[in-house]
């Protein structure tokens, strides 16, 4: 088995994302997200070590500007993203998304 090498916790979370690459502008989605990257599901292409710029829908309906470094990619799925430029009230917002969506996800298992 794979070890985590992640330090801060990813929680599923479906939401709305627009970004812009090297390849062009897309609409996507979040399949997971912590307070310092997501996974993008995608179809467009983005190339590891590629800088993006894009925008996350938070579940009450305000968006979020955002540029980060792609990490790794899926072909035909997405690509995971750290965040690279990120306020520190939106790096706050996330982190409270992070933990009330993973208190959420915590107590569906139980």
């Amino acid at each position: 088995m794979e070890e985590e090498r992640r330090v801060h916790r990813r929680v599923p979370l479906l939401v709305e994302v627009a970004w812009e690459g090297a390849t062009g502008k897309y609409e996507a989605r979040t399949s997971d997200v912590s307070a310092t990257g997501c996974f993008i599901d995608t179809i467009g292409r983005a190339a590891a070590g590629e800088t993006i710029r894009f925008t996350v829908r938070l579940p009450a309906g305000d968006w979020i500007k955002l540029q980060g470094e792609v990490i790794y990619e899926q072909r035909g799925m997405g690509f995971g993203v750290r965040f690279t430029s990120l306020s520190a009230f939106d790096r706050q917002r996330l982190e409270w998304l992070v933990k009330a969506e993973g208190y959420r996800a915590d107590k569906q298992k139980q």
